[in-house]
């Protein structure tokens, strides 16, 4: 350590003490800011006098203050160091209880989100479902509607039949109307997606048909619909009412080609019919 001009000249002061007579041995020491404050009996303090007894010399008065003054400094430096040590130890914790708030935080958030995507996809499931009832509803309500019709119809259909043999011109304008309002009404029903079954000339199909009879025929297929005693209907690919028919027997076998080709225009107009209700159901989603 340093000793600066202020104590060099305190310890010329005393040692011009000593060498006068005086019996005060001023020795310097250093406290707080390096400042020379505090002088020792010459004849009894152990820092004035080297050896037994022997007055210090002006050497060994400034190593002593140095050597004073270097404790000073490295106590206060280690307080320093305390302090430092003890303020970083206090902003650690606080860091780290920071940092498990931001934790905390961020599983919060990540709880939260994953509540939000759930109760979107119920909200979405909810709506599909939702929609795809209505849609079922709306079915159901058209397609009771439709075969409480049906009955009309078949009326309408058999009055114009057995009045295709009148002659009389106001009878048979009379005919015509019926038969007007009768194409109306079906073809209402048609823009609902109902389809008239009327399979004359086709294979027999115990799914969409209903036999009611049989006439024997060695010309035609054997089981082919020679017939149709009661129209058939269907609405969105499903049979809302069976055709009741007559069907041949007694004729050759209907080739196998011939049955597969039936069988996938029955297909076609099954699928036309479920393409139509899906596009219905994204409709009513929308």
């Amino acid at each position: 350590m340093a000793v600066t001009t202020a104590d060099q000249n305190k310890v010329d002061t005393t040692f011009d003490n000593e060498n006068n007579g005086d019996e005060t041995v001023g020795a310097v020491g250093v406290v707080g800011d390096g400042s020379a404050s505090q002088t020792l009996d010459g004849n009894a303090g152990a820092a004035g006098v080297a050896g037994a007894g022997r007055p210090m010399t002006e050497e060994e008065m400034i190593a002593e203050a140095i050597r004073r003054g270097e404790e000073t400094a490295e106590a206060e430096i280690a307080a320093d160091a305390q302090r430092a040590a003890q303020e970083r130890d206090r902003l650690q914790n606080e860091l780290d209880s920071v940092s498990d708030q931001i934790e905390a935080a961020k599983q919060q958030a990540a709880e939260a989100n994953d509540r939000f995507l759930r109760l979107q996809a119920d909200w979405d499931n909810y709506r599909r479902r939702t929609a795809q009832e209505r849609l079922d509803e709306r079915q159901r309500a058209t397609e009771k509607l439709v075969v409480d019709l049906l009955p009309v119809i078949d009326d309408l259909e058999r009055a114009i039949e057995h009045a295709d043999n009148l002659t009389d011109p106001a009878a048979q304008q009379f005919v015509e109307g019926v038969s007007a309002v009768c194409n109306k009404l079906v073809g209402v029903l048609n823009k609902e997606g109902v389809e008239v079954v009327n399979p004359v000339g086709e294979a027999f199909d115990p799914l969409s048909h209903q036999a009611v009879s049989q006439i024997e025929d060695t010309e035609a297929y054997d089981e082919t619909v020679a017939q149709v005693y009661q129209k058939g209907y269907r609405m969105g690919g499903k049979d809302i009412r069976t055709a009741m028919v007559v069907v041949t027997h007694g004729g050759p076998k209907r080739p196998v080609e011939q049955e597969a080709a039936d069988g996938v225009a029955a297909d076609s107009e099954t699928a036309d019919g479920t393409a139509a209700n899906g596009a219905a159901a994204n409709g009513a989603t929308e």
